[in-house]
């Protein structure tokens, strides 16, 4: 997989995820969100722990407990940053909680220089176009009423910056199905947690429902078991700020599912010419970070290739003579 082909893959991954709001309003009324959480996250890593049981195995023996520990705490990260999109976005439409999302572009260079990494020109072009695009979409329309949401919701962009560094740190050190097993099964618990705490009477306070069945299952095998695994293989190729450039695209394709689905699916979204323009500008940053217009990046991999190959005899020389 090149470089190229990783940023379809997240394109993909992210309509999948924008899909989740049409899943949602499958799901009956009264059904917690930490019970969906916990039965799709555990189906979906059943799903991958079926066929590849044997990778996760040698994955964790390859790692270890430290291995184990990093995916734990992106578990952990993952659902506390849910959890305050979650309050965050009640303060919010469709649309507006929808660039809202994107504040993620904007810290995460922030959160990558904070680690002394290096970030490129033209990611900083991408998240100046994207930033661009939300000030547009959203400053005239910010009250003052949903000012600690917007805290809230920045508060969740700072863990989910945090949580795409780490992932993609742990995805080009680790084998991604096991990553992906073990990132679902660690959120099912912690939902599980959360599903006790909330109504410890559990699987028992559910309707028996076919719909609430169907949901949970496309939930877990498209969200979940694909989406997921197809995200962490991608982010083998990609930098952390170039995902996350390409994540910002799930804006627009809200907006469309909020433009063409019937209202009581989804809250209408009426396309301003505000909000068309600022989903341009997110869009133009996003081709600004994945296309190669002039073969610079193709080059600097070229780069980094050769150093590694170059490293790499000098390295297993050093292994053989403390052997």
């Amino acid at each position: 997989m090149n470089r190229l082909q990783a940023n379809l893959c997240l394109l993909c991954v992210t309509l999948c995820w924008s899909a989740e709001v049409v899943l949602y309003a499958c799901i009956p009324d009264g059904v917690p969100a930490f019970a969906t959480t916990c039965v799709t996250a555990f189906a979906g890593a059943a799903l991958l722990f079926v066929p590849f049981r044997a990778r996760l195995a040698a994955a964790v023996r390859a790692g270890g407990w430290r291995f184990v520990a990093a995916v734990f705490g992106l578990a952990v990260l993952s659902a506390s940053y849910n959890t305050l999109y979650l309050f965050g976005s009640k303060a919010f439409d469709v649309a507006s909680g929808a660039f809202t999302f994107c504040m993620t572009v904007v810290v995460l260079p922030v959160v990558l220089l904070t680690m002394r990494r290096h970030v490129a020109l033209e990611t900083w072009i991408s998240v100046a176009l994207v930033l661009a695009g939300i000030v547009l979409a959203l400053g005239p329309a910010v009250r003052a009423a949903q000012v600690p949401g917007l805290g809230i919701m920045g508060a969740g962009c700072l863990l989910r910056a945090i949580s795409i560094v780490g992932l993609a740190d742990t995805a080009k050190r680790h084998d991604p199905i096991a990553v992906t097993i073990l990132l679902e099964g660690f959120a099912g618990l912690i939902a599980l947690g959360g599903w006790a705490a909330e109504d410890p009477r559990l699987f028992a306070a559910l309707p028996a429902s076919r719909t609430l069945v169907a949901a949970w299952a496309i939930y877990a095998y498209f969200i979940v078991a694909f989406a997921q695994t197809l995200n962490v293989f991608a982010m083998r190729r990609v930098t952390a700020a170039n995902a996350t450039v390409v994540y910002s695209v799930e804006i627009v394709f809200s907006i469309v599912w909020g433009m063409i689905l019937p209202a009581g699916i989804v809250e209408r979204v009426a396309l301003t010419p505000r909000i068309a323009i600022g989903a341009a500008l997110v869009v133009a940053g996003s081709l600004a970070e994945i296309v190669d217009f002039r073969g610079r990046r193709r080059a600097r991999e070229r780069e980094r290739g050769l150093e590694d190959a170059e490293r790499a005899p000098v390295a297993a020389a050093g292994k053989g003579a403390e052997a």
